[in-house]
């Protein structure tokens, strides 16, 4: 079974320090936890495509970070530069093409790229650049960024923001709703005809954060053909109640998707975005998950959960394929 994750840091945790080209359980715990997701894991875990994220952290209350569009650019290409890196030795393919996608476990691992934080596209001007470099995926905001209101930053698209939206689908970018502040997110369907995906939000219903999609926000994903991954994080996994209480558990995971599977009417539009490493550790994960190499446990989770065959194989890894087949470049 071919698994898809469609999100994660690595760029992130490498450039900060983290040595993902080996296994977790060789690199160091730091600050974050203990890490949990290593190239050498994703392979033994049968994961034969990631989305793979430029993250570019801005500076808030004084912390370090970016502050302009231009430093913001300077960080982004600083990850774009070790993915090119990662590409030329032969680690990663790069997913440019609904031709690239993989039909199976060989070679190097596939990746689509995705912009995490639009701030460092300074204008328009800059999306064929980052599109010929093979950006194909930008969510336009994390926390608040100058194109849209974001997490814990309620707004609207900004003025720049549409005039981005509207560069991004020229091009064919896929938006990445994830992040989004709610306004925000009908904001950026009124205004894109183009592909809309989620690559890792969790229900609000379950968990009651704007950092959550509400099943209205889920079900105009759905109704545009996208497709939602479930966050691993278990601050977006856990019932508020039980936070703190226990561990998130695989079953929490199931709880997610058959909520969202029951507002889309079939098990067709929801995966896997586990964010496994970003900015958390194993602790803050499923307990049957020690690195990504375990992430095939999750298909017997499903299975005791009620889901089909059809289903798991969907969940795992087939809605992406599809997802990605059809809305990526011909």
């Amino acid at each position: 079974m071919l698994i898809v994750d469609a999100h994660l840091d690595l760029s992130y945790n490498a450039l900060r320090g983290r040595d993902v080209l080996r296994p977790a359980i060789e690199q160091t715990p730091d600050e974050e936890g203990i890490p949990t997701v290593g190239v050498p894991d994703l392979k033994a875990g049968g994961v034969g495509l990631v989305c793979a994220t430029i993250f570019c952290e801005p500076s808030i209350n004084g912390k370090p970070g970016y502050r302009t569009a231009d430093e913001a650019h300077a960080v982004g290409m600083k990850h774009l530069d070790w993915y090119r890196q990662q590409e030329q030795a032969g680690r990663f393919r790069f997913v440019r093409s609904a031709a690239g996608l993989p039909t199976d476990l060989t070679g190097p691992l596939p990746a689509i790229l995705l912009l995490e934080g639009a701030d460092p596209l300074r204008t328009p001007a800059d999306v064929r650049p980052w599109f010929d470099a093979g950006l194909r995926a930008v969510g336009l905001a994390w926390k608040q960024t100058r194109y849209a209101g974001g997490t814990g930053n309620p707004g609207p698209l900004t003025a720049e923001g549409v005039a981005l939206v509207k560069a991004l689908d020229a091009v064919g970018i896929i938006h990445d709703a994830s992040h989004l502040a709610e306004e925000s997110f009908w904001n950026l369907l009124d205004v894109s005809g183009g592909p809309v995906m989620a690559s890792h939000s969790n229900c609000r219903s379950i968990v009651p954060t704007d950092r959550q999609l509400t099943d209205a926000m889920a079900r105009a994903v759905f109704s545009r053909g996208g497709v939602i991954g479930i966050n691993f994080f278990d601050k977006f996994l856990v019932p508020q109640k039980d936070y703190g209480r226990r561990r998130a558990t695989l079953a929490d995971v199931a709880t997610h998707l058959r909520h969202f599977c029951g507002l889309a009417g079939d098990a067709l539009h929801v995966g896997l975005g586990t964010d496994m490493d970003g900015g958390l550790g194993r602790e803050q994960i499923p307990h049957e998950i020690t690195t990504s190499a375990d992430l095939p446990r999750l298909a017997d989770a499903l299975s005791s959960a009620g889901f089909d065959d059809a289903a798991v194989g969907g969940i795992l890894g087939g809605n992406w394929l599809r997802f990605f087949g059809e809305r990526l470049p011909r």
